[in-house]
């Protein structure tokens, strides 16, 4: 669930479940400040002060009882206190009148007020129903009977009718309590759930990022969420792995860079130390002789040349390594592409006594796209990777071809001396030598495949490297096919 759609069902929550619980609350406590209004078969519940009007009512029809069928009993002042005192209890008061006469009053009422009750019991009396006299907040009714000596009675019924106003009080402040309290916890319960929803992995991504910038980027960070924090988290996982491994790289570059310029210094120093042996023995007057002379300039010579193509390679290494250095990929027919490098390195001094095959296991034409002049770099130097090992007597270089699915695939073996199986996985390595003392002795700059690593991951296909130790070795690497609407095309 999306953060705002949770946002909005907690808004939503906050006005529904207030209203509901504040109903359901709300119909619970109605009946016990004002009893059952509807009861269902079942005794009404009532609230005391609603027994109390209850009571009161039957006191006062009990004395109107007595007044309209034994009135001389209301001369009895035990009757009268007794009845007073119960009515006292319930907030009521009772006079008795007769011929305008005060009989009796209760102690409850003062006596300047007595007068006042009854004086305004007549004139609101043709009123409906009980009406409000004072701030004691009593309200007055009378009734008028005859005694047995058929003398004129009255008899006043007072009410004490704050009470309904108390309680009436009481309820709305109980119900804006109660409304108070339901808002409270529950904008509290869903805020807290709502927040800690949030600010719990916003925590977690602050510990990320804390250990970020000091430095340790080994902890994942996983929130295993699918709304936006989750997406912030999978960005913010995306991002660490990234530093992580750029980092990497950039001291695996700074490592390469190390030893890259310790390389560069072993391999210059070689030759550098052979011309100044030559030179040196020169300006001795070593060659006092025209043939010692011109051997000794030859041995400048070879040793100039071996350092100007280490200097190539080196340019040529960097440039492939920044990726520097354009591919122009076209159409090559690979089998007639490696005919026509067959009948240059035919030519060649070194492939004397060297038998060259080309196969094609493919039985078609193989179109790939290639870049000719890189193409014809990677297997020179393939090729002279294999010349420097070769030590039988009869010696050959077999080129295969064949199909793949999505790639054609070029492979190239000798039937040198092979490398071991534990140096295999690192002879596409820069300055790798599997034999540095014979390498360096035939002056290799272990570059040679490196460059064919990169230039051939450069034209999109791939390479590696099978040998036995005595057997030869065979190197193979993968190009792909022409693209086209209807698939690869061979």
């Amino acid at each position: 669930m999306s953060i705002k759609t949770r946002l909005l069902l907690s808004y939503i929550a906050m006005i529904v479940v207030p209203v509901v619980c504040f109903g359901l609350v709300a119909a619970w406590l109605a009946p016990s400040f004002w009893g059952d209004q509807f009861p269902s078969g079942k005794e009404s519940r009532k609230p005391v002060f609603r027994e109390s009007l209850t009571k009161r009512e039957e006191l006062f029809a009990g004395i109107t009882f007595i007044a309209g069928y034994d009135a001389d009993r209301l001369l009895k002042p035990d009757i009268l206190n007794e009845t007073d005192e119960k009515l006292r209890s319930l907030g009521g008061a009772l006079i008795v009148a007769k011929n305008g006469s005060v009989l009796f009053a209760s102690p409850a009422i003062e006596s300047a007020d007595v007068s006042a009750y009854m004086k305004a019991a007549v004139e609101e009396r043709g009123r409906n129903g009980w009406q409000q006299l004072n701030k004691e907040g009593y309200s007055v009714e009378s009734h008028d009977f005859t005694f047995g000596d058929r003398s004129k009675g009255t008899v006043y019924f007072l009410s004490d009718s704050r009470s309904m106003f108390i309680t009436g009080m009481y309820f709305f402040a109980t119900m804006m309590l109660t409304l108070l309290v339901i808002v409270a916890l529950t904008n509290g319960v869903l805020t807290f759930l709502v927040s800690r929803s949030i600010i719990k992995p916003l925590y977690a991504l602050k510990k990320a990022a804390n250990e970020i910038k000091e430095g340790n980027l080994d902890r994942p960070v996983l929130l295993k969420r699918t709304d936006e924090l989750g997406e912030l988290g999978a960005a913010f996982e995306e991002m660490r792995v990234r530093l992580y491994e750029s980092i990497r790289l950039q001291l695996q570059y700074e490592d390469n860079r190390k030893e890259l310029i310790s390389s560069i210094s072993h391999d210059l120093k070689t030759p550098i130390t052979g011309i100044k042996a030559c030179v040196e023995a020169m300006q001795d007057g070593i060659t006092d002789t025209q043939a010692k002379r011109e051997k000794y300039v030859n041995m400048i010579a070879i040793k100039t040349e071996q350092m100007d193509r280490l200097i190539d390679e080196l340019f040529l290494f960097s440039r492939l390594d920044l990726n520097k250095l354009p591919f122009q990929l076209e159409l090559v027919e690979m089998t007639k592409y490696l005919a026509s490098i067959i009948d240059e390195l035919r030519l060649d001094p070194r492939m004397e006594g060297v038998e060259l095959v080309l196969s094609n296991h493919a039985g078609i034409e193989l179109q790939v796209m290639a870049d000719r002049e890189k193409l014809h770099r990677v297997l020179m130097n393939i090729v002279d990777n294999s010349l420097k090992y070769m030590d039988k007597d009869e010696k050959w270089i077999r080129m295969e071809v064949q199909a793949g699915e999505r790639a054609a695939t070029i492979s190239l073996e000798d039937n040198g001396t092979g490398i071991n199986q534990e140096a295999l996985p690192n002879i596409f390595d820069r300055f790798y030598r599997a034999d540095p003392s014979r390498n360096t002795t035939m002056g290799g700059g272990g570059l040679g495949l490196a460059i064919a690593k990169q230039m051939i991951e450069g034209q999109g296909g791939t390479i590696w490297a099978q040998s036995e130790r005595g057997h030869g070795t065979r190197i193979s690497f993968t190009l792909p096919y022409q693209e086209s609407s209807g698939g690869d095309s061979r």
